[in-house]
């Protein structure tokens, strides 16, 4: 699945919203975060146990371990981030959240085109998505970097006919425990409730132009038709 990401909201405001202490980054809105860009991403510290407000750029090195930094994965399957090789520690280890006010799927047309959507929460709140965070170390000139990817799972009723698949989306009750600020064992961090609720969303068109990452504005984020949400089927 594509996956490209906006956020508006001012990190101060997310500095206040998640708590966290150190000095906010500088950072200006993203109407298209794409792979490789630098993300707002809420970590834990280990050593203060608290929270930290950063930049990570989006994107882990892949085959891993990798000394090339332009081939990443950006996403990952929830279905497999326990076991897989190259991200079992990180789940372990290195969770995080990363922030976001919406994101964009595609839809694919008969005619073999894409019709992209922006899908954020109905009420316009950011979104806490779920995420990993690793470090790479390139050459002994370019020192480490700091690296992130978002879990994906299966999608709610209101993606699916858009997309098969969405981020997975943290509510604030179980940031705590995501971030390690709790003890949860493997079991209880796979049963966390990821696929954010249908009805708490909504789906719109937006121009093509989001599909080309020379283009960030906010003209990007703008509907072109009516918000899509779920339709509720009552019992008869």
């Amino acid at each position: 699945m594509p996956l490209r990401i906006f956020q508006t909201t001012p990190l101060n405001e997310i500095q206040a919203l998640f708590e966290t202490v150190n000095p906010v980054p500088n950072a200006v809105p993203n109407y298209n975060g794409a792979p490789g860009q630098y993300l707002p991403v809420v970590r834990l510290d280990p050593s203060t146990g608290s929270r930290s407000l950063d930049l990570i750029r989006w994107g882990i090195p892949f085959p891993w371990p990798s000394n090339d930094p332009t081939t990443l994965r950006v996403a990952v399957m929830a279905e497999a981030v326990a076991t897989t090789p190259a991200y079992r520690d990180a789940f372990e280890h290195r969770r995080c959240l990363i922030l976001a006010d919406g994101f964009f799927a595609w839809q694919e047309r008969p005619d073999g085109t894409s019709q992209p959507y922006a899908i954020k929460s109905a009420d316009g709140a950011p979104l806490a998505l779920a995420g990993l965070w690793d470090e790479w170390r390139g050459s002994a000139a370019a020192g480490a970097m700091h690296t992130c990817t978002i879990i994906t799972v299966p999608s709610n009723e209101l993606i699916e006919p858009i997309d098969s698949r969405m981020p997975a989306i943290l509510p604030r009750e179980e940031w705590s425990e995501w971030l390690g600020e709790r003890e949860a064992p493997t079991h209880r961090l796979l049963s966390l409730r990821w696929s954010y609720p249908a009805e708490q969303m909504e789906a719109y068109r937006v121009s093509e132009k989001v599909g080309d990452t020379r283009n960030n504005d906010a003209s990007l984020i703008e509907p072109l038709a009516e918000p899509i949400r779920p339709v509720h089927r009552t019992m008869l």
